[in-house]
């Protein structure tokens, strides 16, 4: 099953580049500003995210819909996730000089930079989206909506806060699956929810599917923590050990090595239960859903 997401991710990722750095080199903005937002966003990457919300809206779409409704929701998706990177590689959060096997940005620009094409990176994607012809305005509105949610105090970045307040203590596995739902599911929940909204699937269809997002956020964070411990530096692109080193409550720590493995596979079987539900099985958000929990970088 891994190779067959593996292939989907092959046959859509220059697609999704393409696109990404479309939007942004047409900006007409300082220079150094641009260099250093496609610096990070052209740093590589698997795509995850777009790739996601591209197979949600394939699994629902009619035949003669094409994939050009969704672009603006794949880039604004994946210029958020960028920014929260940038941010996240700073001094003042996680201090790291490797991301994707490059400098960090902060490294190859400087500190005030690195922030601001952060900034700039977040309230362009938004922009971008409400500039799209090819959407109704109640369709940009509810993808604002939606991304806008899951990007802010109630998802992501109220994620990373609780993510730093966990830091140099022990935190229940309750407490440790809703930061981690926040922090990494909400912007996955976004891609699979907007794809789905956008290829016409039913409000209870998006409702469950917020369950299977909620499980593979989860199944991504798990295979995250365990190669932070066992992983290839070279693979991963940035080094191993960080979570100890910066005393960060991970699923090892709080289950060990062969628990943590053990919840994942819990999570897997949840996940795929949901697209049952949804009667997409056999849709490649299941190919995925392996491909998160077997994943080596």
């Amino acid at each position: 099953m891994e190779s067959v997401f593996t292939n989907y991710i092959k046959e859509n990722i220059d697609f999704v580049h393409k696109e990404l750095t479309r939007f942004l080199n047409s900006l007409p903005i300082p220079q150094n500003l641009k260099k250093s937002m496609l610096y990070s966003v052209e740093a590589g990457g698997k795509r995850l995210r777009p790739i996601l919300l591209l197979a949600s809206y394939e699994a629902f779409k009619k035949e003669d819909e094409k994939r050009t409704k969704i672009i603006s929701s794949m880039a604004a998706l994946e210029m958020i996730h960028t920014y929260s990177l940038i941010h996240d590689d700073l001094p003042a959060m996680d201090d790291d000089d490797l991301r994707r096997g490059k400098p960090t940005n902060h490294k190859v620009f400087d500190e005030a930079t690195a922030i601001l094409a952060g900034d700039a990176l977040l309230t362009y994607s938004f922009e971008i989206i409400a500039k799209d012809s090819l959407l109704t305005d109640a369709e940009k509105v509810r993808i604002i909506q939606m991304l806008s949610s899951a990007s802010g105090p109630k998802g992501m970045v109220g994620g990373q806060i609780l993510d730093m307040e966990a830091e140099k203590r022990t935190v229940s596995l309750e407490e440790m699956e809703n930061i981690h739902d926040l922090k990494t599911g909400e912007l996955l929940k976004f891609a699979v929810g907007a794809g789905a909204f956008l290829g016409n699937a039913t409000e209870e269809q998006i409702k469950e599917l917020k369950n299977f997002a909620y499980y593979l956020g989860l199944i991504f964070q798990v295979q995250d923590d365990i190669l932070d411990i066992i992983g290839d530096e070279n693979k991963i692109g940035k080094a191993t050990g960080s979570d100890e080193l910066n005393e960060k409550s991970t699923y090892p720590k709080l289950l060990g090595l062969e628990g943590a493995t053990k919840k994942k596979d819990d999570y897997v079987q949840k996940a795929k239960l949901s697209l049952l539900k949804v009667g997409i099985e056999d849709s490649p958000l299941s190919a995925l859903t392996d491909y998160f929990s077997v994943r080596d970088y």
